[in-house]
């Protein structure tokens, strides 16, 4: 391993202005949370600062996560990824034992303390690709080479977070082991091969066997009639339309007063719109622009493959989820309950999202100068 690929631990400095970007998104995303969520959590919980308390911990506890992870040696940290992955698995079979929240089984619950074993999964396997698919040993001309030993590992993994049912995570998955795949110089007809019968199987899942059916059939009326949405897609549009270009003000939404679901979670994009307008939200995407940019600088700077698809995934991921949060947020895409990165409320999302950067940190030690 370490003739092939080069010490992830250099003498280069990290790359200084992601960590502020991120800093800077995180931070705005503690304050909307408070803004969204007051109400809700004094109403049903007899505190304001439920929420804001807790993303204040998250935050913290990313932030220590970016610091050991900017401190590892990646190369050696990638052959770990193999029992992460198998851990993944276990974890994600045990959150059927655990009791469903909005008829979903996507935790796991340790008191007052949930994660999404998802998101875990999601980091393990991108170091996995990156590991196995940087190989010499690999041709990836071959489709066995391709497959194996990538095929069924993901697979079982896709199987059970849509058995939750978690649409939106499986599609993040999915799009990025298609994208990492390309990336390392996989054929565009094993490509093909891999992805008609998967979307024809998704199909059958959602018309024939009822997966999702209605979300979907849903958003194709909407497409007609934006009248005939779902709900959550009709207050999302109304929350962002009643923003305007400088918003009613900081803690002024109405929205988020019981009109909109989960305005702090998966549809925070539209209740800051309304609260800080067009304005504030092109600062947000700009923010979250300037992430990915960095992530991809820091991809294309590595020394060798390994480095390139390790950072090449893990913005890939990021950018995948951003763009199906803000689609759902904006009517473009049906809704798939997927949070927003680094704004949205919630644990795992947050912390993984911050590895992910912490990841990207460490990396840039490595960028050719």
């Amino acid at each position: 391993m370490e003739s092939r690929v080069k010490k992830s631990a250099s003498k280069g400095h990290i790359d200084e202005k992601l960590l502020l970007a991120w800093l800077a998104t995180v931070l705005i995303g503690v304050v909307m949370i408070y803004s969204t969520s007051s109400i809700l959590a004094e109403s049903r919980f007899g505190s304001h600062l439920l929420f804001f308390k807790a993303q204040l911990m998250w935050v913290a506890i990313s932030a220590a996560a970016i610091w050991v992870i900017t401190r590892v040696d990646l190369v050696r940290a990638g052959v770990y990824s193999v029992p992460a992955l198998a851990f993944s698995l276990i974890l994600l079979v045990l959150v059927f034992a655990m009791p469903a929240r909005n008829e979903a089984h996507r935790w796991i619950i340790l008191g007052p303390i949930t994660m999404q074993p998802s998101e875990l999964f999601r980091f393990a396997m991108i170091f996995f690709l990156a590991l196995t698919l940087s190989s010499p040993r690999k041709d990836l001309s071959k489709l066995g080479d391709l497959l194996f030993p990538h095929g069924p590992v993901i697979a079982v993994g896709l199987i059970l977070i849509l058995a939750e049912p978690d649409l939106g995570s499986t599609v993040v998955i999915f799009l990025t082991v298609i994208g990492m795949f390309f990336l390392a110089g996989a054929r565009m007809k094993h490509l093909a091969a891999a992805f008609v019968p998967l979307a024809s199987m998704g199909a059958i899942v959602v018309f024939v066997l009822g997966y999702k059916k209605d979300r979907i059939l849903d958003y194709m009326s909407s497409l007609a009639d934006p009248l005939l949405g779902s709900y959550q897609a009709k207050q999302a549009a109304l929350t962002l339309g009643a923003g305007g270009l400088l918003g009613a003000g900081l803690g002024e939404g109405r929205q988020k007063l019981f009109f909109l679901p989960y305005p702090h979670t998966d549809f925070i994009f539209a209740a800051i719109g309304e609260e800080i307008g067009l304005i504030g939200l092109l600062v947000i995407l700009g923010l979250l622009f300037y992430i990915l940019r960095r992530g991809l600088k820091i991809a294309w700077g590595q020394p060798d493959k390994y480095g390139y698809l390790l950072a090449s995934g893990m913005t890939l991921a990021l950018f995948i989820n951003i763009a199906i949060n803000i689609g759902v947020v904006t009517s473009l895409l049906p809704v798939t309950g997927l949070p927003l990165p680094f704004l949205s409320y919630g644990g795992s999302s947050l912390v993984i999202s911050s590895a992910t950067v912490g990841v990207l940190l460490n990396l840039s030690r490595r960028v050719k100068q």
